[in-house]
């Protein structure tokens, strides 16, 4: 139930698909998009999302699901929601809009959430050359905490997020998004070297109607032909927001957004229990439909006053975000570190991104060690409240990353010991995430609890 005095603005049907809904939703970005309701500054309104892939990844003890999803569809956003002041007048490009999440949570009766990696050939993750399978693991809630069959031993509290709020983009910076992004896409692996790294990923995802959905807009129209074709896919984050992923935008928090059309178009979705900083198994947080309760000002002139560009545009600007005072407590952590050499000895200069893949890749390893698969580990890096940092990045050839995971998440302690690790049922856990595997060209789905 909505809290009194919040205005429904958005709601969604869990029983009906994405395309089903009563007020539709969208999966791109582009100032075509017509608003589907309106919020007045000041008002406490509430917004209803699926999760981001529109149930296409379910409860089934499978990650048939999670290898076989639909890319070019996610993610399912509400709204866009336009946004004026008390006198009726519109937020106009040049205005700074401020959100304030003022509460949040998951779909009443739809207490679960996935987290789950996808397989080499679909987009992998941040390590798909060390997992280049699908897996799955269920998390269900307890109140703020969370918990998995598939990865025993583990507790904790997350910290509720949207993954995706933003306005929409002008014509201009949307030419400016696809023409940046097409350029990586084609000259990428040549000009930023990083195939060795990447592998099978897309280093941008490009526009297409392929799965494309646009709100009001009629599939298979003129108008809906043109917009499909040029509207930005939410995947990464960028100017306006978007798909941003910051884990501690939670309960009280701010996020000033850069307004580029009239009205703003105010789109949020892709709703996280709990994550982990990077989300780096991909579809690495634990996933689920959910709400936000919202209240929105409009800053007049502020991206002139608050976010004066540095780029070659005024439309090279980013949000400001203001962190809540509402997050778990955790005292005692155990944090590791990497450096700008991969895995293979390879030197590389300055680069935060192998750093910190070096940082995970030593978690994994030591608390493998504890009785978990490296897939568990891998997932649950993912989904925890662990903490990434860039811890240096100015001493030369190395830049070092530090991945720090609160002990108290644990059953057991994991700190190093002279007697080593732990010995006796905390190492028997049958338990696994869900796998995908193959056998020949054939995959075949297991549940590695049934075998050793």
């Amino acid at each position: 139930m909505a809290r009194v005095g919040s205005k429904r603005l958005v709601s969604v049907d869990l029983n009906k698909k994405p395309w089903e809904q009563e007020l539709p939703l969208h999966n791109r970005w582009h100032p075509e998009i017509p608003p589907v309701a309106e919020a007045t500054t000041g008002e406490l309104f509430r917004v209803e999302m699926i999760d981001f892939s529109g149930g296409a990844i379910t409860k089934n003890p499978t990650a048939d699901d999670a290898k076989h999803v639909d890319l070019s569809q996610v993610h399912y956003l509400s709204g866009p929601i336009r946004v004026v002041d008390n006198d009726g007048l519109p937020a106009m490009p040049g205005d700074l809009l401020a959100v304030e999440i003022c509460n949040l949570g998951p779909l009443p009766g739809d207490e679960w959430g996935f987290t789950a990696t996808f397989d080499r050939e679909n987009g992998g993750g941040f390590l798909t050359d060390h997992f280049p399978h699908a897996t799955k693991a269920i998390w269900y809630f307890e109140g703020i905490y969370a918990y998995s069959p598939q990865i025993p031993g583990v507790r904790f509290p997350g910290i509720t997020h949207p993954g995706i709020i933003g306005t929409a983009p002008s014509m201009e910076l949307l030419n400016i998004w696809n023409e940046r992004e097409r350029d990586v896409a084609e000259n990428g692996l040549q000009s930023l070297k990083l195939c060795e790294v990447l592998h099978s990923r897309p280093l941008a995802n490009l526009p297409t109607p392929r799965n494309c959905h646009l709100g009001k807009i009629e599939k298979g129209s003129n108008e809906w032909e043109k917009i499909a074709r040029e509207a930005a896919r939410t995947i990464p984050g960028r100017e306006n927001g978007g798909n941003c992923d910051i884990k501690n935008l939670s309960r009280g928090s701010k996020v000033y957004l850069p307004v580029f059309v009239e009205g703003a178009n105010l789109s949020t979705g892709d709703m996280h229990f709990s994550q982990g900083d990077g989300e780096v198994s991909l579809c690495g947080a634990i996933e689920m439909s959910g709400f936000l309760e919202l209240k929105c000002d409009i800053i007049r002139g502020g991206m002139k006053e608050y976010l004066t560009p540095m780029g070659p545009t005024p439309l090279h600007v980013n949000p400001i975000f203001e962190i809540g005072p509402v997050e778990p407590r955790f005292s005692e952590w155990l944090v590791f570190e990497g450096i700008s050499v991969d895995e293979y000895g390879k030197q590389h200069y300055l680069d935060a991104s192998v750093a910190y893949k070096r940082a995970v890749l030593n978690a994994i390893d030591y608390i493998s060690k504890f009785g978990y698969s490296k897939e568990q580990v891998y997932l649950l890096l993912s989904c925890c409240p662990c903490e990434g940092r860039i811890s240096g990045i100015v001493d030369a050839p190395n830049a070092c990353a530090t991945l720090a995971i609160p002990t108290a998440i644990f059953d057991q302690d994991i700190r190093p010991k002279n007697n080593k690790v732990p010995v006796g049922p905390r190492l028997v856990r049958k338990p696994d995430v869900f796998k995908c595997t193959y056998d020949g060209n054939l995959p075949i789905t297991k549940n590695a609890s049934a075998s050793s």
